[in-house]
């Protein structure tokens, strides 16, 4: 009953939304600029591309230095880490593979692929691709870093019961992955090539490094603003190795809103609830009402109206998304900070207007 009320509540106001008055452009460019120019320098974040659409229009900007420190400033083409924003393209991808016939979104995943790390986990033989889109499969966001030279092997371990209630899991992305990979016989990279980048023309995004990257890429930075590693990425992984620009970003983004590459009924997972976004570990809150999650985004009421939305972070580089179905208008940012996402707030009152916008209290309340 609860999810019916939340899909009947969020389509009615995708419709008023999309039946109310045309809201005027922001002010002038050059102000907009010299107000995330003041933010990035309150928050230390050295260089940032952002994207601003509203209808056909589309608003770019290109601030800061690639590198602190450095006269490298951050251009149209400069590539950032997108972290975790990789997850809706993945996700977008995983949906034209659907509509392909590759695969069914409530079919248990293992059926298609005995995935190494998860034979020791009998529950596991209940997890689709639908709990792995919308967060649901009672994995862990992390077996361990990522990074390090054993968890490709590590074995993986449930920590709820799989449908049962919402748990952010980079774990079970990389599961439903090496599913498309095996029923593809192609890499992730190449199939985000084939059905993503290439269609919709996003010719400086990849999930792993290129040797055409290093004389415009962006370097990461800790809290403190200073220069970290430069990770080259030579592993495709949906769930956090995507290197893109926001004007690439959002292409992809414009594609989710319109449903383009997909058909219809599938596109309408991608702004419609999949499920509440209960939280297994956090109590009841006053947000949780506000956010729901779809086949691979997140869905927030704000006070702008209906909202899809993702967050990035892979610590020394930040990114974010919102963006209203309903309006036809979008943000995405792209920041090379461990304090990327403290903007996120002020960015969308710069160009949406005062209000609430849900998700960062949101997220604040699930550490």
């Amino acid at each position: 009953m609860k999810a019916f009320l939340l899909l009947f509540l969020w389509t009615t106001a995708l419709v008023a939304a999309a039946q109310s008055p045309h809201r005027a452009a922001p002010g002038a460019k050059a102000t907009k600029q010299a107000q995330l120019e003041a933010l990035l320098k309150q928050e230390k974040v050295p260089g940032m591309q952002l994207v601003y659409s509203q209808k056909a229009a589309a608003t770019v900007y290109n601030l800061g230095l690639r590198k602190s420190g450095s006269a490298e400033a951050v251009e149209a083409g400069t590539t950032f880490q997108a972290a975790s924003l990789g997850k809706v393209v993945l996700a977008y991808l995983t949906l034209r593979l659907c509509d392909q016939g590759v695969l069914k979104l409530d079919t248990p995943l293992l059926t298609y692929y005995a995935y190494p790390r998860l034979q020791q986990e009998p529950r596991a033989a209940n997890i689709t691709a639908r709990m792995v889109l919308a967060h649901t499969t009672g994995l862990p966001n992390w077996a361990e870093n990522p990074l390090s030279a054993s968890w490709s092997t590590t074995p993986l371990h449930l920590r709820y019961a799989p449908d049962s209630c919402w748990n952010y899991s980079g774990e079970a992305y990389v599961f439903l992955q090496k599913t498309l990979e095996h029923l593809t016989g192609k890499s992730f990279n190449t199939l985000a090539q084939q059905e993503v980048f290439a269609p919709l023309q996003m010719a400086h995004s990849s999930f792993v490094w290129r040797d055409a990257f290093t004389t415009n890429a962006s370097f990461g930075h800790d809290a403190a603003g200073k220069p970290t590693q430069q990770l080259h990425f030579t592993a495709p992984y949906g769930a956090f190795t995507l290197l893109s620009t926001a004007s690439d970003y959002n292409r992809f983004l414009q594609a989710v809103l319109t449903g383009k590459g997909l058909a219809p009924a599938t596109a309408k997972l991608l702004l419609t609830p999949a499920n509440p976004a209960n939280r297994c570990r956090v109590p009841p809150t006053s947000t949780d009402a506000a956010i729901a999650w779809a086949c691979g985004v997140g869905l927030a009421t704000t006070s702008h109206g209906p909202a899809i939305w993702q967050w990035g972070d892979n610590g020394d580089f930040q990114g974010f998304f919102m963006a209203f179905p309903g309006k036809q208008e979008s943000i995405v940012f792209l920041t090379n900070s461990a304090n990327g996402l403290k903007m996120t707030d002020k960015i969308l009152q710069l160009f949406l207007g005062p209000g609430q916008y849900q998700t960062m209290q949101w997220l604040a309340e699930d550490k």
